[in-house]
C-alpha cells in the first residue's frame, strides 16, 4: 500500500467531512452537538503526555543503541542494510508498529577510499623516496571495536584523486585571512598546506588554498580544539572522552547539500544527471584528513618563521616552507596520496506514518539519519536510538487503540546524510510540493547526546514556544526538582525585551536534515539535543567525532552512562512532537520572529547607513515592513487566545493553522539567491560577511564597499528589496489570519 495515498484517499471524505463540519456548526446548539463534531475541537491531553514520558526507557534506548552502532554501517553498505531492515521490522510490528511503513530509494552519488590502495601522507625525497613518514592508514585498535573489518579508512568523500608534491606550510584553519597572511611573507605556489579543523567548513579550506595556488591540503583535529589541550595518550580514550592522538575526522568535502549529480530532482534511475564536471562547491585539489600524532610530526618539524597561531602538540609552530635542516625530513617535501572511487549507488530512506485523526492532510515530520563512517555510536546512532524509543511508545498507544494524533506524523530515518544530507534532500524534491503545501513543522534529533549536562535546542523562532513549553515539562536526570528548562536556562541565556531571561534558542545553519527543509522547503524546525557544559570544556565538538573511536563503549562511559540524557530527550522531543501533532491550534509563536527582524534592522542600520545614504538607498521601507509585521503578529496572537477561549468552528481554527503553518514560507524567495542551491529562505541563508542582519544584503552591502561599482551597488539596493518583500509577505500572511 501507498502510504502516502493513506492521507491522501482520506481526503476524498474530506469534503463530506467539511459539510458535516458546517452543519455541526449552523445546524447544531452547543448543548446538542453529536459526540464526532465535539471530537474535532478536541485539544491536547496533557494526560496522555505524562503518560508517554512516564514510559520512556532509558533501558531501552541503551539496547536500541547496542545494536544500531554494533558494526561499522557508512552508508549503503551490507551494515547500513541491516538496519534499513531493523527499522522497517520495528515499524512494522503488530504490537508496537506504526500505521504504514515504506522505503524510499535513491540513486545516489558518492565517494569511498580505495581499500586495496589506502589515501595517505608522506615526507618525500628529491628522488621520491620516503623519507621516514607515512601517515598511518587507520586508527590505532585501543580497544576490539577498531579492530573490525569494515572500518572505513580515513578520508574526505569527493575529494579528488591525484598524488601532489610540495613544501609544506601551517595554514591555521585555513581561511582567507589565514593565506593572506602567509602569502606576505611566503610565495604559496605549488605548496601544501596543512591546516587544522574549525574556523569554517572542511571544503572551504581547499576552495580558499587553491586561490593562493596551493596544491594540496591536509587537515587534523588539533588537541586544543578538541581535548581541551591534553595531547598525552594516557589522557584520551579509552581513560577518557577526549580524542586519542590517531583519531582522525571523516567527513564530506563539498559545499552543496543533496545528490551532487541531480540538483533539485530526486536521484531516480529516470533522472537526468550533470556532469562531474559540472558540480560547483567541490575542491579541484587532494586533501586527506590525518591524527593529530601524524601532525605532530610534521608541524614541529616546520622551518620559517613562527606562526601567528599556535597550537597543542608541544612545539613551536612555524608556518614553513618546508622543514628545519636539522630534523629527518630535511630537503624533503610532503606528498598528498589520494586514491578515492566515484559511484552510483542505492540509498534507503525508511519513512514511518501515523495518520492523523482530524487533519491527515497536515503533517508534523520528525527524522533523522541511519548511516555514520563509522560505528557512529553518537552520530547518529543516539538520535535513531532516541526515534526507535518514542516510536515504540506512541506504537503502542496506536496499536491498542488509547490514541491517534490530530494530525498525520511522519517519521525519517535518512540514509546518506554523511555525504550532504541527501537522503532527506531527495525526499525533499520528491515530493516538493506535497511538503510544502502540508507540513507544519520539522523536528530533527541527530546526535540526541553530545553529553550529559544540558539541553540545547536550535530552531526557527516560531518553534521556540513549543520548546519552551515541552522542556518544562521534563526533570532533568538525577534531580526531580529541576526542569529541562531552568537547567537550559542556567546554561545557556539570554535577555529577551519581550519575555527577560530565557534559554537561548540557538540557529539553525546546514550541519543536519533539517536543512532541505528549511532552506528549500520553508518549513518550520528545530534541532534538539543534550550538550556538554561549555565552562568545563572548550571542545568545538564531542572529541569522538566522526572517529572509530565513536562506539557503544565510548557512548555508555563517557558521553551517557546510564543513558538518562537519552531519555530526556527522548521525553522532550516527544513532548514536542505531541504538542505539535495534537494541539488544536498549532502552538508555534509567530510574534517570536519580531525579535529577529528587529535585531536585523537594528545591525543594517549601524553598519550600513551611512554608505547606503550616499547611494540614495533607503531602510525606511524595511523598518515600515517590520512594524507591520510586528503589528500583526500581535494581533493574531490575540485572535488565537481570544479562539481558545470561544465555542468557535473547527474550520475557523483549521484556516488560522494554515496561516500558522504557512508563515515560515513567506520568508522564502526561491529567487533570492540565484547562484546557491536550494538557499530560499531570506532570513536563514548562510552568509559569508560578518553583519548579523538579512543574509543577502550582508554579503552584498560587503561586495560593493570592497569594489564600489554601481553594479554592485544596484545589487544592495535589489537584496534589500528582497528583504522588504519578504517581511511584508509575512505581515500579510498573518493579517490574512487576522481577518476571517
Amino acid at each position: 500500500m501507498n502510504w502516502w495515498k493513506v492521507a491522501g484517499g482520506i481526503l476524498g471524505g474530506g469534503v463530506i467531512l467539511a459539510i458535516g463540519l458546517l452543519v455541526g456548526h449552523f445546524g447544531i446548539s452547543k448543548d446538542t452537538k453529536p459526540q464526532w463534531v465535539k471530537e474535532l475541537d478536541t485539544d491536547l491531553d496533557e494526560e496522555f503526555i505524562k503518560e508517554f514520558m512516564k514510559e520512556v526507557d532509558n533501558k531501552r534506548i541503551e539496547e536500541n543503541l547496542r545494536a544500531l552502532s554494533e558494526k561499522p554501517h557508512v552508508a549503503t553498505s551490507q551494515a547500513d542494510e541491516d538496519l534499513v531492515q531493523l527499522i522497517l521490522s520495528r515499524w512494522r510490528d503488530p504490537q508496537i508498529g506504526l500505521d504504514e511503513v515504506k522505503e524510499e530509494r535513491y540513486d545516489v552519488f558518492l565517494s569511498f577510499p580505495d581499500s586495496k590502495n589506502p589515501n595517505n601522507v608522506a615526507v618525500v625525497r628529491p628522488d621520491g623516496s620516503i623519507n621516514n613518514f607515512t601517515s598511518q592508514y587507520m586508527e590505532s585498535p585501543l580497544t576490539d571495536d577498531q579492530k573490525h573489518p569494515d572500518i572505513l579508512q580515513p578520508f574526505l568523500a569527493y575529494a579528488p584523486n591525484g598524488t601532489v608534491t610540495g613544501k609544506l606550510v601551517f595554514a591555521n584553519e585555513g581561511k582567507i585571512s589565514d593565506f593572506q597572511n602567509l602569502a606576505k611573507t611566503i610565495d604559496l605556489n605549488g605548496t601544501i598546506a596543512i591546516v587544522r579543523y574549525g574556523g569554517i567548513g572542511r571544503v572551504n579550506k581547499a576552495i580558499n588554498a587553491e586561490k593562493f595556488g596551493v596544491i594540496g591540503v591536509i587537515i587534523y583535529t588539533d588537541p586544543k580544539d578538541i581535548n581541551d589541550g591534553k595531547s598525552d595518550p594516557r589522557d584520551s580514550y579509552p581513560n577518557s572522552w577526549y580524542m586519542p592522538p590517531s583519531g582522525v575526522e571523516r567527513g564530506s568535502f563539498k559545499e552543496n547539500f543533496g545528490d551532487q549529480l541531480t540538483p533539485y530532482y530526486p536521484a531516480k534511475d529516470f533522472t537526468y544527471r550533470i556532469q562531474e564536471s559540472q558540480i560547483k562547491g567541490i575542491s579541484n585539489i587532494p586533501a586527506q584528513p590525518i591524527g593529530y600524532e601524524d601532525a605532530k610530526k610534521l608541524i614541529c618539524n616546520l622551518s620559517g618563521s613562527e606562526a601567528p597561531w599556535q597550537g597543542s602538540l608541544g612545539c613551536t609552530y612555524n608556518t614553513g616552507p618546508g622543514f628545519v635542516q636539522t630534523s629527518l625530513f630535511s630537503n624533503s617535501d610532503v606528498q598528498i596520496n589520494v586514491y578515492n572511487k566515484r559511484t552510483i549507488k542505492s540509498s534507503a530512506n525508511v519513512m514511518g506514518f501515523i495518520r492523523g485523526a482530524v487533519e491527515p492532510d497536515r503533517y508534523i515530520m520528525y527524522g533523522n539519519h541511519r548511516d555514520s563512517w563509522v560505528h557512529g555510536a553518537i552520530d547518529p546512532s543516539s538520535g535513531t536510538a532516541v526515534m526507535l524509543e518514542i516510536t515504540r511508545v506512541l506504537g503502542s498507544k496506536l496499536k491498542q487503540g488509547k490514541w491517534r494524533p490530530r494530525r498525520s506524523i511522519i517519521f525519517g530515518s535518512w540514509g546518506a546524510e554523511e555525504f550532504g544530507l541527501i537522503g532527506s534532500t531527495e525526499f525533499a524534491e520528491e515530493y516538493y510540493s506535497k511538503l510544502r503545501d502540508r507540513t507544519a513543522a520539522y523536528i530533527n534529533v541527530d546526535i540526541a547526546v553530545f553529553a550529559n549536562a544540558s539541553l540545547r535546542a536550535q530552531g526557527t523562532p516560531p518553534a521556540q514556544s513549543v520548546i519552551f513549553a515541552a522542556s518544562k515539562q521534563v526533570k532533568i536526570p538525577g534531580d526531580s526538582s529541576l526542569t529541562v528548562y531552568e537547567n537550559w536556562k542556567n546554561h545557556f541565556s539570554r535577555d529577551s525585551p519581550h519575555y527577560g531571561q530565557i534559554p537561548r534558542l540557538g540557529t539553525l545553519g546546514i550541519g543536519s536534515d533539517y536543512a532541505p527543509f528549511l532552506h528549500y522547503l520553508g518549513i518550520t524546525c528545530m534541532d534538539l539535543a543534550y550538550t556538554y557544559d561549555t565552562k568545563k570544556t572548550s571542545a568545538r565538538i564531542y572529541p569522538a567525532y566522526h572517529t572509530a573511536f565513536d562506539t557503544f563503549d565510548y557512548a555508555s562511559k563517557y558521553i551517557d552512562p546510564g543513558f538518562t540524557s537519552h531519555q530526556t530527550v527522548a521525553r522532550t522531543a516527544g513532548n514536542v512532537l505531541l504538542r505539535l501533532s495534537d494541539s488544536l491550534i498549532l502552538p508555534l509563536g509567530v510574534r517570536d520572529y519580531v525579535e529577529l527582524l528587529e535585531n536585523y534592522y537594528n545591525e543594517a542600520e549601524k553598519q550600513f547607513l551611512v554608505n547606503l545614504n550616499l547611494h540614495k538607498i533607503s531602510l525606511e521601507p524595511l523598518k515600515t515592513a517590520i512594524n507591520r509585521y510586528k503589528t500583526a503578529s500581535e494581533t493574531l496572537e490575540e485572535t488565537i487566545r481570544n479562539l481558545k477561549e470561544t465555542d468557535e468552528t473547527p474550520l475557523r481554527i483549521r484556516m488560522v493553522n494554515d496561516q500558522l503553518m504557512l508563515l515560515e514560507r513567506a520568508f522564502t524567495n526561491s529567487m533570492a539567491f540565484p547562484n546557491r542551491l536550494y538557499f530560499s529562505h531570506v532570513l536563514w541563508a548562510t552568509r559569508s560577511s560578518g553583519f548579523a542582519t538579512f543574509p543577502g544584503l550582508a554579503d552584498a552591502y560587503q561586495q560593493a564597499t570592497e569594489t564600489d561599482t554601481t553594479e554592485d551597488w544596484h545589487m544592495v539596493h535589489h537584496q534589500l528589496t528582497i528583504a522588504i518583500q519578504a517581511v511584508e509577505s509575512a505581515a500579510s500572511t498573518l493579517e490574512l489570519a487576522t481577518k476571517l
